[in-house]
């Protein structure tokens, strides 16, 4: 079952390298790589209401300091909550900052398990592409013709080095072949049961066996093919510096004490975290760390 279980992440990983959005990078290119805010409608279930402002700061940063962003699954929750209009009017500062980045061309949406309605077109056209300002009552363009994708695949323009960028729930059973029977324990029963402290067994997030089941299985296929991934999905960052096989994971969006992400800029990788910190004299300030690298990435190297 198990060798299955890996022959199936295999061909699936396959397929989103195949089918992927081709990007070429060089050593002035930036790129910041966000995944699992997990957005909701602002009530009680919705995880991501705490980090909203740390992100928005966060994007402020990198849309001023020419960076693009990766939003690699996973940004809106819509299998908690299907109402994409509840979700943008929930967080619309937070669609009005991607804005920015989207009409300059420096936004890439992949989705993941939580946001896989966006495979479909029509759900697209309808949901993203304009909203209804109930204030002003007229329509005003969000993200209007915008393809979101299940991955991207990033090329070094002089080594020809490949990054392949997917959300990561490729091969994971239930949230991969079964997503529409996790989808409905989420939608009916682990909505309600996570604000009281109970977890969802099938998410990798809150199970350690199912988030190394994952980790290991993607070194597998990185070790096959000689590519560099970097993926969410687990909820739990990582960084690997050479000699190690080269996995990333971006964190997630909904941590208790901040956020975290993978950044890519002048030639380096490296692992991030955004978070709320107190000043002596009791202000808030929210300060960007770098916890991991920053490591040149033609160090990976496939021997």
């Amino acid at each position: 079952m198990a060798g299955s279980d890996s022959v199936f992440t295999d061909m699936r990983l396959l397929s989103a390298y195949r089918n992927a959005k081709i990007e070429y990078f060089d050593e002035n290119s930036k790129y910041i790589f966000f995944s699992d805010s997990h957005r909701g409608d602002d009530s009680a279930s919705d995880q991501f209401t705490r980090n909203q402002i740390v992100l928005l700061h966060a994007l402020n940063h990198y849309y001023n300091n020419g960076y693009e962003y990766v939003e690699v699954g996973d940004g809106d929750d819509l299998w908690e909550y299907s109402d994409f209009k509840a979700i943008r009017l929930a967080h619309s500062d937070i669609f009005l900052a991607i804005k920015r980045f989207f009409d300059e061309n420096r936004f890439v949406l992949l989705y993941g398990n939580h946001n896989i309605y966006l495979r479909s077109d029509s759900f697209v056209k309808k949901n993203y592409y304009t909203y209804y300002d109930e204030f002003s009552q007229d329509t005003h363009e969000l993200f209007n013709g915008i393809v979101p994708c299940e991955s991207l695949l990033l090329k070094d323009k002089t080594s020809q080095q490949e990054i392949l960028v997917v959300h990561g729930h490729q091969g994971d059973l239930m949230n991969d072949q079964l997503w529409r029977v996790s989808m409905l324990l989420t939608k009916c029963l682990w909505r309600y049961l996570h604000v009281v402290g109970f977890q969802n067994p099938t998410s990798p997030a809150k199970n350690l066996y199912k988030r190394t089941k994952i980790e290991l299985k993607y070194k597998g296929w990185i070790k096959k093919h000689k590519k560099v991934i970097i993926c969410g999905h687990t909820h739990r960052p990582k960084f690997s510096e050479p000699p190690q096989l080269p996995y990333f994971n971006t964190g997630c969006c909904i941590h208790t004490k901040g956020i975290t992400g993978i950044e890519i800029a002048d030639g380096n990788i490296m692992l991030v975290n955004w978070r709320t910190k107190a000043e002596q004299d009791g202000n808030l300030r929210i300060e960007r760390s770098v916890t991991r690298g920053p490591v040149p990435i033609r160090e990976y190297k496939f021997e």
